[in-house]
């Protein structure tokens, strides 16, 4: 392994940090500087292959051509150093590279199609280092039977269809085709890089793995795995166990999870598609929104005792919503590859990108389909840019400590919560989230939302200091639960967020425990006002607080000051009777009229209108700004919003002039907030 990259690791360890926040006030303000965390090791060293020294033809009669390799019952045997060049078919035999511990052995795969029935068709049992040369314009082929015999059954090596004990780098513009029947496809008990090359991987368990690392710097990568996709998972070294990508294409398709670091994963760039467990239309919670009745249940009906079970005894969970059996390779050998890591152990984690401690992506185009998390770090993770389609059958992006989105395009288009850690710093990007819990929710220790599989049991329990800062960026929630819920406090200094949902009564568009603070950026919330939430009362950006009766969805709401600039046209996608509003236009003892209905014209992101026209409306109260929060009630409306924390100020009474708006009026300054980002 290249020296260099311990001590850079452990830098990058120390780069990527924990802000820790603590309950003063000075530090519940948000944070006004941002710290770009980015990918600060170096790739493995680059390889590239001569003419070959020696030539091995396979076939009915295997023949060699040179110095370095004998041929034996079908096994020819590398016993030094060189470059060789193999071809040709064989139905059962082997390649075995046994050379010296400071040999560098070269194999140009040059239209080689080798089977083997009982081990591995490529095994590199010693060497410094191997090289694997797919040659242009070349198809090969390795595949492995469903049952290996080993030289010694203590040992489970090999266990792949091409696999080194030692260091191995796979280059080249031809085809390499790898169907792995008995375990893994392609596996190095030390670094493993690939560097260029198509390669396709079908495999009964991991797919790639590189157990001290996994370096991919280009290529065309297919895997289709039962196990997991790419996988590096040295325990006991923590400076290893990483996986770096710096670009190539790779689509995955895998029962577990689909790219799997035990310590860091790295991602430079690339273009990256990612389906594991049969995607998130497998999942209970994402497809279950927040109170939903189990099937074949009615309301109010109480559920029966199962045959054999006492009253108050806890159910049995019943088969069919459970997680499947840990992740184990279902060959009846017992020396197979099956791991034994407990730092990220679940009942078989379907996760999209996984690091047990931290992730940093500094860009990319990446299109995930998870049954689990789509990317889930179990400490740090932090994007700095790259464009995400995802679509979660858990969280859309998780962190159990920390969470910093620096910049990037989002769109979350299925989760169960769509953006999940202890600490959130959004500091910049573009973020769409559609959730059918929580859009975003910070709340504090590890992740075990996969304990029951359903939804309410995502057990997320707060461990310190809870925090959501919003610096920058654009933000849109679609939320069936909490649209940003925080069991801690939030901080908004800046950026926009647009939040609809939830329609119900039992969550609320804002949700926190301690307070939020606003002192920039445009913020809409519409929702329920059930249990809705205004932002608290030492925030130092004007708040209104509106509480109307019920709105079908897409009935616009507008918001003008008394010199008649519009502040805020809005049209929610869903049912909302309560609307919260801050944004820098909003003034001191100004008095605001709040409209609904009529006809919003003009260019609108998410609902949000600026430089357009609306007209047509109905006024449905008007006040005067005094206090930081501001409430404005329409008559009939329920007035259940104002029970929640933050320090909201009194209602300033209910207004009951209804009237016709019939003028055209146009949105003013909101469109500096709204740019598109």
């Amino acid at each position: 392994m290249n020296k260099k990259l311990v001590a850079m690791l452990s830098a990058l360890s120390l780069c990527v940090t924990v802000t820790a926040c603590s309950k003063s006030e000075e530090n519940t303000k948000s944070q006004s500087s941002t710290n770009k965390t980015s990918i600060n090791i170096e790739s493995l060293d680059n390889e590239s292959v001569s003419d070959p020294d020696t030539y091995i033809k396979l076939g009915t009669e295997t023949t060699v051509e040179g110095q370095g390799a004998e041929v034996s019952n079908n096994k020819v045997t590398i016993t030094k150093a060189g470059t060789y060049s193999v071809s040709g078919k064989i139905e059962d035999g082997q390649i075995l590279v046994d050379a010296g511990a400071e040999d560098k052995v070269y194999l140009i795969l040059n239209g080689a199609d080798i089977k083997c029935s009982n081990s591995a068709p490529i095994y590199v049992k010693n060497a410094k280092k191997a090289i694997i040369s797919l040659a242009g314009g070349t198809e090969n082929n390795i595949t492995d039977g469903e049952t290996y015999v080993f030289e010694d059954e203590s040992s489970n090596d090999p266990n792949a269809a091409i696999f080194s004990k030692d260091d191995m780098t796979i280059i080249g513009t031809g085809k390499l085709t790898v169907n792995a029947n008995y375990n893994n496809g392609i596996a190095s008990n030390d670094d493993l890089k690939i560097q260029s090359g198509n390669i396709v991987v079908n495999a009964k368990n991991n797919g790639i793995k590189g157990k001290d690392c996994i370096n991919i710097t280009d290529g065309n990568i297919t895997i289709n795995s039962k196990g997991d996709g790419l996988k590096a998972d040295n325990t006991t070294d923590e400076t290893k166990g990483y996986i770096y990508i710096e670009g190539g294409k790779i689509n995955i398709t895998s029962s577990q999870d689909g790219i799997q670091a035990e310590t860091e994963l790295l991602i430079a760039d690339g273009d990256i598609t990612i389906k594991t467990g049969g995607g998130s239309e497998n999942s209970i919670k994402s497809n279950q929104t927040p109170g939903q009745m189990p099937e074949g249940m009615t309301k109010g009906e109480r559920p029966t005792i199962p045959d054999g079970q006492t009253k108050g005894e806890r159910p049995e969970m019943p088969q069919d919503i459970r997680h499947p059996s840990s992740n184990q390779d279902t060959n009846k050998n017992s020396n197979t590859d099956v791991s034994t890591n407990t730092s990220t152990d679940e009942n078989t984690s379907m996760k999209g990108l996984k690091a047990t401690t931290n992730i940093v992506i500094d860009g990319g185009t990446f299109n995930i389909d998870s049954e689990d998390d789509s990317i889930h770090s179990n400490a740090n993770l932090t994007i700095n840019s790259g464009t995400f389609e995802i679509a979660s059958g858990d969280d859309g992006i998780h962190s159990d400590t920390q969470l910093d989105i620096n910049g990037g395009t989002i769109n979350i288009s299925k989760s169960y919560e769509g953006i999940e850690s202890t600490t959130i710093n959004i500091n910049d990007g573009n973020i769409h989230i559609v959730a059918s819990d929580d859009g975003i929710n910070a709340a504090g220790g590890n992740d075990v939302s996969i304990e029951t599989g359903m939804p309410g049991n995502d057990k997320f329990s707060s461990s310190g200091d809870v925090l959501i800062n919003i610096n920058g960026g654009y933000v849109y929630v679609d939320a069936s639960g909490d649209g940003i819920d925080a069991n801690g406090s939030i901080n908004m200094v800046g950026g926009t967020v647009l939040v609809d949902g939830p329609t119900n009564n039992g969550n609320g568009s804002l949700d926190y425990d301690e307070t939020f603070d606003i002192s920039g950026g445009t913020l809409v919330a519409a929702g329920s006002a059930g249990m809705a939430q205004v932002p608290s009362d030492s925030s130092s950006q004007e708040i209104l607080n509106i509480n109307l009766t019920s709105q079908e969805s897409n009935t616009v709401v507008n918001i003008k000051s008394s010199d008649g600039k519009n502040i805020l046209t809005y049209s929610p996608s869903k049912n909302y009777s309560s609307v919260i509003v801050s944004t820098p236009d909003i003034k001191d003892n100004t008095k605001y009229t709040v409209s609904v209905g009529g006809t919003a014209k003009g260019e609108a992101k998410d609902g949000l209108y600026f430089d357009g026209n609306y007209s047509g409306g109905t006024e449905v109260g008007s006040e005067t700004t005094s206090s930081i929060i501001t409430n404005i009630i329409q008559e009939g409306a329920s007035t259940s919003s104002m029970k929640g924390h933050g320090g909201q100020g009194r209602p300033s009474g209910i207004s009951k002039k209804i009237q016709p708006n019939t003028n055209d009026q146009t949105n003013n300054q909101i469109s500096d907030q709204i740019i598109e980002q």
